[in-house]
């Protein structure tokens, strides 16, 4: 069985340049005011959204394990 990853967009940071939605449209939406948000909270691993917590300009989205909750994005340092 493949990881499972917890999604978080950080709404205070999200600018709404859709780069979410361009990298992994299955996994984000805008609400009305334009901010970002995981269609759901937990997903499977997968690169598109991996692709879009790296692409995301002002870094809002970050994702961790859901077992154990260790960073996936962005790395702990």
């Amino acid at each position: 069985m493949g990881d499972r990853w917890h999604i978080e967009v950080d709404r205070s940071v999200c600018i709404g340049s859709a780069q979410c939605l361009h990298h992994a449209p299955d996994g984000f939406r805008l609400d009305t005011a334009r901010q970002s948000h995981p269609v759901g909270a937990d997903t499977d691993a997968n690169e598109k959204v991996l692709a879009a917590a790296e692409n995301c300009p002002v870094e809002a989205i970050a994702i961790t394990l859901v077992d154990g909750g260790e960073a996936v994005f962005p790395p702990e340092e």
